[in-house]
Order: C-alpha cells, then structure tokens, then sequence
C-alpha cells in the first residue's frame, strides 16, 4: 500500500495534514483495490474471488455506495 499512496510520503502535495481525510482515503483506496481492480494473477478482484461480488465495481458504484 505505501509504495501505491503517496499519501504515506509527505514529500508530496497529496499527504494528509488531518487524520480523518487520511483514514478516508485509505478507506477510498482498499475499496478500489479489492471491488474496481482486476488482479493480474486471480484475473478477477479479490471481492469477485472471495464470493462478496459477482462484478467488477466501477467508480460511479462506489461513488454512489458512500454518498458524494
């Protein structure tokens, strides 16, 4: 995850000067990876793998499940 979010670097403008942002986009960034990403070794996203899901999230789904 460190080496994906530059968030955990605040030699960027994208680092988190509140802990609540920073919690949100960790929050942002795993449903992304495990619901909106295929993984190149399972071909499928680990939701999909795991039985949770039976699709590929796309953005505008998850925008719509937290409510922006």
């Amino acid at each position: 995850m460190r080496m994906q979010m530059r968030r955990f670097t605040r030699l960027t403008n994208a680092f988190s000067k509140k802990l609540e942002n920073h919690e949100a986009a960790i929050a942002l960034h795993y449903m992304v990876y495990n619901f909106a990403r295929i993984h190149k070794s399972l071909r499928v996203t680990p939701a999909m793998e795991a039985g949770i899901t039976d699709h590929v999230w796309t953005l505008e789904e998850i925008i719509d499940l937290v409510g922006l």
